[in-house]
């Protein structure tokens, strides 16, 4: 039988109660430790610049073929002796290089391109143990957001995978009567190089934002410049690839004048190689405009995408394509130096790393005209 109850009496008074997650449904979920897994994304990310920038190096000093066997655990170890560093130089006096480049070389000077190629290699190293330790410590400790298990696991596999391609890359030197590796298998290497910046990055940029903040931003994201920001990524990686294939057969050492080659708007001697599609690949005319082409219609698109982007309404949004544009124009004028000096050391690494900074910067834009940022109206206008 019910009693009487007042009707200043709160409703529930007595009875148990009931906690409801603050922020309703999805806020109430667990975020994981997104802070520190961002952190240790962009760790990842650091390293794998400079991977590329130290196998830039060891590309430009003719170090990739140094170290002529695979050893992904012993390999850690470098020569400890005298005897040890003769027997490494024994192997390399042993491969084409050696007999058609530096036969004569002294034990000095194989030092100094073997330890480029060693710590290109160890670099690699540090990176998946840095991957792994973090990827263990943060599944153990059940910190990884609700969806991310698999992302975070994509890079650790990649990265198995570039250790692989970059042994497939360096076998393609070892033997026959070529001088330098394959400059295909280059432009393979570098690209999954690339590949895995490029989801390292999108990852720390999502991570960036609550799932809530995606999820709205995502309402007000701008399908044209997505669009356009996809295109520019797709042809910037093909320039990426482009100028692997310049790096493989130093093709950036010939025809170093601008705007012409050899004097006129298109390479002589273009399709001498047979077959003709090994021109593609393989002859330093045809190569290096293919590159020079490239990079003209990306500053052409550049600048088109950059005049849609200041109609957007978004401040950030505008700045991202800004940012992309003039990084366009300051490596254009780094590749035009770089053919003008033909291509030393420290210019030809520069223009690569600004390669890495534009394939950043595209992201990046294309990332915020995705999910644009909160904004006030003073700051649309």
């Amino acid at each position: 039988m019910s009693t009487k109850r007042s009707i200043f009496e709160e409703v529930g008074e007595g009875a148990e109660r009931v906690a409801v997650p603050a922020g309703g449904a999805i806020g109430g979920t667990s975020k994981g430790a997104r802070g520190a897994i961002r952190l240790w994304l962009s760790a990842l990310g650091v390293l794998v610049v400079l991977i590329v920038v130290v196998g830039g190096m060891t590309r430009l000093t003719d170090s990739g073929l140094s170290i002529t066997e695979w050893r992904p655990v012993a390999g850690a170890i470098p020569p400890m002796s005298v005897e040890a560093w003769e027997a490494e130089f024994k192997k390399y006096r042993q491969i084409p290089e050696y007999r058609l480049q530096n036969e004569g070389m002294t034990l000095a000077e194989f030092k100094t391109i073997y330890w480029w190629e060693w710590g290109h290699r160890q670099l690699g190293r540090i990176t998946g143990l840095v991957w792994a330790a973090g990827f263990l410590f943060f599944l153990a400790a059940r910190r990884i957001p609700a969806g991310w298990t698999g992302r975070l696991l994509l890079p650790g596999i990649l990265g198995g995978a570039q250790g692989v391609i970059g042994w497939w890359m360096v076998s393609s030197g070892l033997s026959g009567d070529t001088l330098d590796v394959a400059s295909y298998r280059l432009a393979v290497h570098l690209g999954l190089a690339f590949v895995i910046l490029g989801i390292i990055a999108w990852q720390v940029m999502l991570l960036g934002r609550s799932d809530v903040g995606l999820l709205q931003a995502r309402r007000a994201r701008d399908a044209r410049l997505l669009s356009s920001a996809t295109g520019l990524m797709h042809l910037a990686f093909l320039q990426i690839l482009l100028g692997a294939l310049v790096a493989g057969i130093d093709a950036g050492r010939t025809f170093n004048d601008w705007p012409g080659m050899a004097g006129q708007f298109f390479p002589p001697a273009a399709f001498d190689l047979e077959p003709l599609w090994w021109n593609f690949m393989e002859n330093a005319g045809l190569v290096q405009f293919m590159h020079r082409i490239a990079g003209y219609l990306l500053l052409a698109l550049g600048i088109a995408f950059w005049l849609r982007a200041r109609r957007s309404g978004n401040r950030a949004t505008r700045g991202a394509f800004t940012s992309v544009l003039a990084m366009l124009v300051l490596q254009l004028l780094l590749g035009i130096m770089t053919v003008l000096y033909v291509a030393p050391p420290g210019l030809a690494v520069l223009h690569q790393l600004g390669a890495v900074l534009l394939f950043l910067l595209i992201l990046r834009a294309r990332f915020l005209a995705s999910y644009p940022l909160d904004q006030s109206v003073r700051d649309a206008a």
